[in-house]
């Protein structure tokens, strides 16, 4: 597995996501790594993350697909055309669609969750994502994700 998470080495201006952004004090702090073709990230839910009793919340579930699948999208096209996440221009996907299909309850403790992903299809801006969750190696949850590459937002 590559030791520098994706998330490490974007450009400070994209560090604030909640999901994943190093700086947000709030935020999940996903990192997301190559593993071969898949990408791949270990997330150990908190007491805060519940949703029903003893079980990881369905949205926190949500934005760690998201937020690790346009890592993925991100670090695909740097691999792609060959050169460092990070580098100029910019590279930023932003999500074009996210279905989560819940196939049994997370539980919020006990181990870190695995979140597993693989680029699909890309065909112009666009690439799709499939995405795993997993808690103690079964699968509790699946997801098709769409990025969309965008041209770089100005900061205003």
């Amino acid at each position: 597995m590559e030791e520098t998470a994706f998330q490490d080495q974007y450009l400070e201006a994209r560090a604030d996501c909640w999901g994943c952004g190093r700086n947000n004090p709030d935020g999940l702090y996903l990192k997301s790594h190559w593993d071969g073709d898949e990408a791949v990230a270990h997330f150990e839910p908190k007491p805060q993350h519940t949703g029903h009793k003893g079980v990881l919340n369905g949205g926190i579930i949500a934005t760690l697909m998201d937020c690790h699948c346009m890592g993925l999208a991100m670090a695909h096209a740097h691999r792609v055309e060959a050169r460092p996440i990070g580098s100029q221009p910019l590279i930023t996907y932003v999500t074009g669609s996210l279905k989560v299909d819940y196939l049994q309850p997370t539980p919020l403790e006990g181990r870190p969750v695995e979140l597993r992903a693989r680029v699909t299809q890309v065909e112009g801006r666009k690439t799709w994502m499939d995405c795993e969750l997993l808690a103690g190696g079964q699968v509790t949850a699946r997801g098709q994700v769409l990025g969309v590459r965008i041209a770089e937002v100005p900061t205003i």
